[in-house]
């Protein structure tokens, strides 16, 4: 098999190219480190790209922009990959709006570009995408909520397993961010259901893992423990810092994605992430590592929240494993922390 990773310098593009490497799949990576241009050199994958090339020799490597669409038929021609990962984004809910039409560009354009060869060289080929959350706008702000000590709670019995495929993606504020992945997301269901291609929308929660960077504008969890553990100052951005979002390892997106290719399904959308089990505030981290590791942090608070943000936001996980029964969290919260405060000592003591 012959598995094409777009991002695969980043944190779930590279998870999956090393996953799949595991069960000797031929991989193809499509990676440009545009992540550098937008966050600086702390969020540059240069090295992660390196890595990859060292260490299998079943992985190849194209430094190509996806915006480019002759580059990238042309890649599709020589490789005819059996299944594609499209994980390459400008992956910023505020960074888009500096630069609104090159996010478009990247987030909708280049996915276009991708299906698009997908269909012309082999539209049996799965098509997976990593969407986000964000497509459904504020909207899940709209529902009942409580304030609770450390954490806002949604107060709706309909919504104790969280937010689900049906929650409405109209009449919101997206963030610019957001509205170019939905629409990046609806041409991914619209190749599934016209031309009946196997594509999948997986519209994530808080993706993390220990090689985050994590970054101000990108990668919330890794980068508070970061700040807690170089002693850098953190701002929270409004809602009391109970805002609450779900978190998940990206193992276990790759596992999913695993799954999903032996038994591939037409236009799907699911709704990924760790779920109520693996879902935390801001405050509630914050105390978690000061208990656990003795970290001091450096925090302010402002009372504006970042434009379209979400105030409680978690995954149901029903759907996907009504069709996917065999998958599961595998990773908890507890040891997602453990591992990223691990990986950033190990950075600091290097």
């Amino acid at each position: 098999m012959k598995l094409l990773v777009t991002g695969s310098g980043g944190l779930i593009g590279s998870e999956v190219c090393e996953y799949f490497n595991q069960l000797k799949y031929e991989i193809i990576g499509i990676d440009n480190n545009s992540r550098e241009s937008f966050f600086g050199i702390e969020g540059s994958v240069a090295w992660k790209i390196d890595y990859l090339k060292n260490k299998f020799n079943k992985y190849k490597h194209y430094y190509i922009d996806i915006r480019n669409s002759e580059a990238i038929d042309d890649i599709f021609k020589i490789e005819k990959p059996d299944a594609v990962v499209h994980c390459a984004a400008q992956p910023s809910h505020d960074k888009a709006t500096d630069m609104i039409l090159e996010d478009f560009e990247i987030n909708t354009k280049g996915t276009l570009n991708l299906l698009n060869a997908t269909f012309k060289t082999n539209k049996s080929s799965p098509f997976i995408y990593m969407s986000t959350n964000k497509v459904y706008g504020d909207s899940p702000n709209n529902l009942a909520i409580i304030e609770k000590e450390k954490r806002w709670e949604f107060d709706d019995f309909h919504f104790m397993k969280g937010i689900n495929e049906q929650q409405s993606i109209d009449q919101s504020k997206h963030s610019f961010f957001g509205a170019g992945k939905l629409a990046a997301d609806i041409y991914v269901q619209e190749f599934g259901r016209y031309f009946n291609m196997k594509t999948c929308c997986l519209r994530g929660g808080c993706l993390t893992g220990p090689s985050h960077s994590g970054v101000k504008l990108h990668g919330y969890l890794s980068y508070l423990v970061k700040c807690g553990i170089m002693n850098e100052k953190y701002t929270i951005l409004g809602y009391k810092g109970k805002q609450v979002r779900d978190n998940i390892h990206s193992l276990d997106i790759s596992k999913f994605i695993d799954v999903f290719l032996s038994d591939p399904k037409e236009g799907k959308v699911y709704n990924i992430g760790g779920g109520y089990e693996n879902s935390c505030s801001i405050l509630e981290t914050i105390d978690y590592l000061s208990s656990t590791f003795k970290i001091k942090f450096n925090y302010s608070y402002l009372e504006n929240n970042r434009i379209g943000d979400h105030i409680c936001y978690y995954s149901d996980l029903t759907s996907i494993r009504n069709d996917y029964p065999n998958w599961k969290i595998t990773v908890s919260l507890e040891e997602i922390l453990d591992q990223l405060n691990f990986n950033w000592r190990k950075k600091t003591d290097s």
